[in-house]
């Protein structure tokens, strides 16, 4: 089953999602695909030529083993086995400091609830289960206006903005 769409978060909206992600190692079909890292390193260089070509990783894959390869792919997606599974979290900051700038996707056991902090960890699509409604979901990206940490999307605490913006206020 095909989900309804691929959510992205700038701007938060539910689109028609054109890549085909490919469960196994075997032979890569044409078009849009993700695939396994397996089939990235044991396909790589016929891979390497292709547009519109993906990676996805799984919880316990090593996304250093793509740190060459980050400017040949268009998508890298990290796979969630299941909700209380963080590893996938790591991985994207892992791979936003690293230097990729293309599309990090998160899927597999995600729901409304993780979308704002995935999102600060540097995923910009979210492909839910096929039970979850993506549309409903995408209210998670209004949901908080105040961020404590820093993270990808803002390297500051809070505390140092706001004593930036006290000394900008006083100065």
């Amino acid at each position: 089953m095909r989900p309804e769409g691929i959510i992205r978060a700038n701007p938060p909206r539910v689109e028609p999602d054109d890549w085909t992600l490919v469960e196994d190692a075997g032979a890569v079909p044409r078009g849009r695909v993700i695939v396994p890292l397996a089939a990235w390193h044991a396909h790589r260089e016929t891979l390497l030529g292709r547009d519109g070509i993906g990676v996805w990783l799984a919880s316990d894959d090593d996304p250093e083993s793509l740190r060459s390869d980050l400017a040949a792919v268009s998508v890298i997606a990290v796979h969630f086995p299941k909700a209380a599974d963080g590893r996938g979290y790591s991985t994207a900051v892992h791979l936003r400091r690293a230097g990729f700038r293309g599309e990090l996707r998160a899927f597999g056991d995600i729901g409304r609830d993780h979308l704002f902090s995935l999102q600060r960890c540097g995923f910009d699509a979210f492909q839910l289960p096929p039970a979850r409604d993506p549309h409903a979901a995408l209210a998670a990206f209004g949901e908080f206006t105040l961020r404590y940490q820093g993270s990808v999307d803002d390297p500051s605490p809070l505390f140092r903005r706001r004593a930036a913006t006290s000394e900008a206020s006083n100065g």
